[in-house]
């Protein structure tokens, strides 16, 4: 785990860590940060392959079998259903916004310039797409995000496909 300082935001790179640990680790965080015990903190890992199903998923969206060899989690974040898995840069950024701006829709916006512009410093030209939520670099989706906002306190976040093995995709309906 590499630990980071910046002026404002603690970094958390914890590497390759399976979903139910880092879930368990957030929903922590996010209770400390409303308590102000912690700092504002960005979590980036790695997981197995898992799909989360938001406190707005459809489960038809869902076309595996439960019992297959792909975690499935019920999440309290908004949105339907994603996918994360090797390849896949995920940030979970525990944030008290009341130091920024009181607005999800600013909020949501931001984490999507954050993306874009990140990007855009590697060369890869991303943008919205219009009322969708997202990065998109043509018509391809390259980062999905959903977040949980609890007193101004946030968790969940985005997930970045980098080198991502899109295949799992085919067992969902996004």
């Amino acid at each position: 785990m590499i630990e980071t300082k910046t002026e404002q935001i603690i970094v958390l790179d914890l590497g390759h860590r399976p979903y139910q640990e880092v879930w368990d680790l957030q929903k922590e965080m996010q209770a400390k940060r409303i308590n102000t015990e912690i700092e504002d903190t960005l979590i980036l890992v790695e997981h197995e392959p898992v799909y989360t199903l938001g406190k707005n998923a459809d489960e038809n969206h869902l076309l595996q079998n439960r019992d297959e060899s792909v975690g499935v989690f019920q999440i309290e974040r908004g949105g339907d259903i994603t996918f994360h898995g090797p390849g896949q840069l995920v940030g979970y950024p525990i944030l008290d916004l009341s130091n920024y701006k009181k607005s999800v829709s600013w909020y949501m916006r931001t984490l999507e310039q954050v993306t874009i512009d990140v990007l855009d410093e590697i060369g890869i030209e991303a943008k919205r797409s219009e009322g969708l939520t997202g990065v998109w670099v043509g018509d391809e989706k390259i980062a999905a995000q959903g977040v949980r906002i609890s007193r101004w306190v946030t968790m969940h976040g985005f997930a970045l496909n980098v080198n991502t093995d899109l295949s799992f995709y085919d067992g969902i309906i996004p």
